[in-house]
């Protein structure tokens, strides 16, 4: 893995120099000491020929040459306007559906490989040009015998040997940098890149992404918020999958939607309403919200509908992770900034040795300037580099199982603030969060709880009873040469775990009476036997 990471660092080292991406980290303020230690790098002092780029240009071409993990860097990029240049937002915007296609002919070729059939033969028409182009897979227009119109999706060939040299890499980083310093392992890089490691592999595998289509479609089924195409599961393989090919503008395309007299703060609204129904109603969220895979129906644009394509990357909370988020949240929007600091040293983290006045003081000085102000008046930079240097100062480590949301966030706020700069983030998400926490404890939501507790009670009144087997064995053996005694501590002990049990299922009673019952009878029954 080493020496694959060292040559794909040299393929890096030839994209810089080929594009010179060198000058364009020059043009900025950089220290002394930075500028001079940049007239050692050995190429400076060659003679370069002229490129007649533009800098935007310059920086997607590299990314493009250099693979899917790095177009992905560039995507998330393009939508962050109030972080970048106009003209490299511009040219970095074309990485989410304008990546150079691969040959037609090879696409084909995949596409009658993988269902075993000629493409004549399973479409009656199939358009040979790309409709679109992605870093992972290119998509092409066709239409079934049956008379629907598709899009077939195809993988990009040799993709992994490229993603698993970039790995390698960010594996070698992540590692170094855990050696090197504190701060580093606080973030906890390698379990990042872990992660990350799953999400890509995952992502080239199509079944998994019409699964997750299938999935997210049944969630907003006839919701007037979200539409996700239905997938056409006999013609999906793992390299290739076929979906309804859907007919919308692209939510980046502020013209039309103007044009057609979109209502664009609905339209900013219902995004954020539907990233928290993914996150907390469904815990099943798409993690890949580029514009690229986002469009508008035209159908109503006065009651605008989002359309979702795109699903290989999907990301999911534990209820655990859901609960603190939500509450952290909700206290964050009141401004309880000494709930928010509590939440953090509850759920673990930050340390538990944390001062709660300390903390909540220095959330209070972040966050406090923010509120009451639209997205176009926030800077979302600035806000992360002071969050960044609070969380360093009281030691709070990276949970990796939050970052494909945070990544999310980051796009939908990029999206917002495009779609309806005037947004209030704030006052969009409070009412729904509240709402959320209201149904969490309401009766039929506890009474579904109690339910799924007592199908396991039969399951627990197995185990207990192969545990007691089991304890009594070494009493049989020892029977044989001595005197016959009871194991006392173990029956007390499992007759104390039973009680325990009956306690903990006792209202599930209401729906299935029983096994707890029977629990806690037989528990009283092993404790106070003599």
């Amino acid at each position: 893995m080493k020496l694959l990471a060292i040559r794909r660092l040299l393929r890096i080292q030839q994209v810089i120099i080929r594009y010179r991406l060198d000058d364009l980290l020059l043009d900025l303020p950089l220290p002394w000491w930075l500028r001079t230690l940049s007239y050692a790098l050995p190429w400076r002092w060659l003679p370069r020929k002229e490129l007649s780029l533009s800098r935007g240009e310059r920086l997607r071409r590299a990314l493009e040459d250099l693979g899917p993990i790095f177009i992905k860097f560039g995507q998330l990029l393009s939508t962050r306007r109030d972080l970048m240049p106009p003209d490299i937002a511009d040219e970095l915007a074309r990485l989410q559906d304008q990546v150079p296609p691969f040959a037609p002919e090879k696409a084909v070729a995949r596409i009658e490989e993988q269902l075993g059939a000629k493409v004549s033969q399973i479409f009656a028409r199939f358009d040979v040009e790309p409709l679109a182009s992605a870093s992972v897979a290119q998509v092409h227009a066709a239409q079934l015998k049956s008379g629907e119109e598709v899009v077939v999706k195809v993988i990009r060939p040799n993709l992994r040997p490229i993603i698993r040299q970039d790995l390698a890499w960010l594996f070698l980083i992540a590692r170094l940098a855990e050696r090197v310093s504190s701060d580093a392992r606080r973030l906890r890089p390698v379990e990042v890149v872990d992660d990350y490691e799953k999400t890509i592999y995952d992502e080239l595998d199509l079944l998994r992404e019409a699964a997750n289509a299938s999935q997210l479609r049944r969630n907003f089924e006839g919701s007037p918020l979200l539409y996700v195409p239905q997938v056409y599961w006999d013609w999906c393989r793992p390299k290739v999958l076929v979906m309804e090919r859907i007919y919308g503008v692209p939510v980046t395309d502020l013209a039309t939607l103007a044009d057609q007299r979109t209502d664009m703060k609905l339209l900013a609204e219902r995004g954020v309403e539907i990233f928290f129904t993914q996150v907390f109603r469904d815990s099943f969220f798409h993690a890949d919200m580029h514009p690229g895979n986002i469009f508008v129906s035209t159908r109503q644009p006065w009651n605008p509908q989002y359309i979702a394509i795109d699903c290989g990357i999907i990301g999911s909370l534990t209820p655990e992770d859901q609960d603190y988020l939500a509450r952290n949240l909700i206290a964050f929007f009141k401004r309880d900034y000494r709930r928010v600091a509590q939440l953090h040293i509850d759920s673990g983290w930050v340390p538990a040795e944390t001062k709660v006045n300390d903390f909540e003081a220095a959330i209070r000085t972040v966050c406090e300037p923010i509120f009451e102000k639209p997205l176009k008046d926030i800077s979302f930079g600035q806000l992360l580099l002071r969050l960044f240097q609070t969380a360093r100062r009281f030691n709070m480590e990276v949970q990796p199982q939050l970052v494909l949301l945070q990544k999310t966030l980051l796009n939908i706020e990029g999206l917002g603030r495009q779609l309806y700069p005037d947004l209030d983030l704030w006052t969009t998400a409070q009412p729904f969060l509240e709402r959320w926490m209201r149904e969490r404890i309401s009766p039929l939501h506890l009474l579904r709880n109690l339910q799924q507790q007592a199908e396991q009670v039969p399951h627990l009144s197995q185990m207990a009873r192969e545990t007691l087997e089991r304890l009594s064995l070494p009493v049989a053996a020892a029977q044989k040469n001595e005197a016959p005694r009871e194991p006392q501590w173990a029956a007390r002990l499992l007759g104390a775990l039973l009680i325990a049990g009956a306690a903990t299922h006792g209202l599930a009673a209401i729906v299935e009476a029983w096994p707890s019952w029977l629990m806690l009878a037989g528990g009283l029954y092993l404790v106070l036997r003599r």
